[in-house]
């Protein structure tokens, strides 16, 4: 399960990484794949989204992290 309301959005703009809390929201952007990396926290996903070639690029991505689905009791 990606738990969007959790989601970090990462872009670069003149050379600096920025981040913003939530999932990016324009309605009028589409899905172009994703990744799953495997990190041990948050700072280091950004880092590694920062090095995916189509945010050097200008774009953007969202940092999501993913938890397995646990049985309800």
């Amino acid at each position: 399960m990606f738990w969007s309301a959790w989601a970090t959005t990462v872009r670069i703009r003149d050379g600096k990484t920025l981040t913003m809390d939530g999932p990016y929201a324009e309605t009028k952007e589409q899905l172009g794949g994703f990744f799953v990396l495997e990190c041990d926290n948050l700072d280091e996903a950004i880092e590694a989204a920062s090095n995916i070639p189509s945010v050097k690029r200008g774009g953007i991505i969202e940092v999501r992290p993913v938890a397995e689905d646990q049985p309800h009791e």
